[in-house]
């Protein structure tokens, strides 16, 4: 089965973004594994090779960390279950970093990982245009692939998702989740077999309360409807199959969360741990120190006297000394948390180091090897890497 791993163009220009949401993509995968995290376990014997492709848009900047927000726990087992064997990623940013780190995944995995690269933003449809060989296996030309936005987090019902697409004989199947506030989204109106109807952009008046989930399984149809151009798969194709008749919905279970942002990401890493909570509550650490739903590495080291939680991600190879306070935060591999720091809501990047005494708070997201000097304290500041901080940021703002 292939995968394609379609990470939405979000916010341009924003060069942390490319650099900091691969970063946490690394963390991610390297903490999945821990945490029994999203590891497609394609030298498994695939019991439904319906669907054995996956692919995946990432293009690019701060909707990289979706994709490996993507890759955790719920990922790996469905994945696994539903027999996927290669992952391609759609990109236009930076795709020899990319492939660069996930070349280690490739062979800790045994999944084979392709990289299909955009040279302009080709929206949502055309990198798989753009990837179609790839993800045609010309052996099993009518087996249907994946496709996932790679900034969505949810419990990945992938395995249901092909025996849904299966017994309704569709030609594409999306997931679709249920918002409190429809009018804030494009709604996808299903009638009773699940059938789409139509789509209708923030309605005014209520048609329904099920939106567009990011996560799909196409038939190698779909491809011939998409031109090798920038399109719009829920705008210009999903549409016209609907017309058809061959457009079905199956209600996603469980959580949904859009994790293209940095307070979205923690409000998603929130869910997910609570999903861990009461799906497999063992991949949870345990410990006095624990306060709530918290994940660490194995290779990890907590010092003394600490209090770590709620919702908190510790990557491989973190430091955390004597008397340090972790709360709703995610601390990425390689970064040293010294004495009697607290970090709060905020997002810390590889092989940062963050002084005795500092306070980070209100959203703070550090990039590479940034350094937070003694007793120092950071407000909603966004670092770039390779940054030293020697003063108070008392106000949200982006230090270059």
């Amino acid at each position: 089965t292939k995968l394609a791993l379609v990470c939405t163009r979000g916010d341009e220009g924003a060069h942390l973004g490319g650099r900091l949401w691969h970063e946490a993509a690394s963390a991610h995968l390297e903490r999945a594994e821990t945490a029994g995290g999203l590891r497609q376990q394609a030298h498994d014997p695939a019991p439904d090779r319906s669907a054995r492709r996956f692919a995946g848009q990432g293009d690019g900047e701060l909707r990289w960390r979706l994709t490996n927000c993507a890759w955790t726990q719920p990922k790996r087992q469905a994945l696994k279950e539903a027999g996927v064997d290669e992952v391609v990623l759609a990109i236009a940013y930076q795709p020899g970093v990319m492939m660069s780190f996930l070349k280690e995944y490739e062979e800790k995995l045994g999944i084979k990982i392709t990289c299909s690269q955009e040279v302009e933003p080709m929206g949502t449809a055309g990198p798989l245009a753009l990837a179609k060989n790839h993800l045609v296996d010309p052996k099993e030309p009518d087996h249907p692939f994946f496709v996932l936005n790679s900034d969505v987090s949810c419990e990945y019902p992938l395995k249901e998702l092909i025996q849904y697409h299966r017994e309704k004989g569709a030609e594409a199947t999306i997931l679709v989740t249920k918002v409190d506030e429809p009018s804030k989204y494009g709604v996808v109106v299903v009638e009773e077999d699940g059938k789409v109807d139509r789509f209708v952009e923030k309605p005014q008046t209520f048609v329904g309360n099920k939106i567009n989930a990011g996560i799909y399984i196409l038939n190698p149809s779909v491809l011939d409807r998409i031109e090798l151009r920038p399109t719009s798969i829920e705008k210009e194709i999903f549409p016209k199959i609907a017309e058809d008749g061959s457009l079905y919905a199956m209600v996603l279970p469980g959580f949904w969360m859009d994790v293209g942002q940095p307070k979205d990401y923690l409000t998603g890493l929130g869910l997910y741990l609570s999903s861990l909570r009461a799906n497999a509550p063992h991949r949870l650490a345990s410990a006095p120190y624990i306060v709530g739903n918290v994940i660490i590495d194995k290779t990890a080291k907590i010092g003394e006297n600490c209090i770590i939680g709620p919702d908190v991600s510790i990557g491989p190879n973190v430091v955390v000394d004597d008397g340090v306070r972790l709360k709703h935060c995610t601390i990425m591999r390689g970064v040293h948390i010294k004495s009697y720091a607290c970090v709060s809501g905020s997002i810390v990047g590889w092989d940062s180091v963050i002084g005795r005494w500092a306070r980070m708070e209100n959203m703070t997201v550090l990039g590479e090897d940034v350094h937070c000097k003694d007793e120092v304290y950071t407000n909603g500041a966004i670092v770039l890497p390779h940054k030293e901080i020697k003063s108070n940021v008392l106000t949200p703002q982006i230090i270059m």
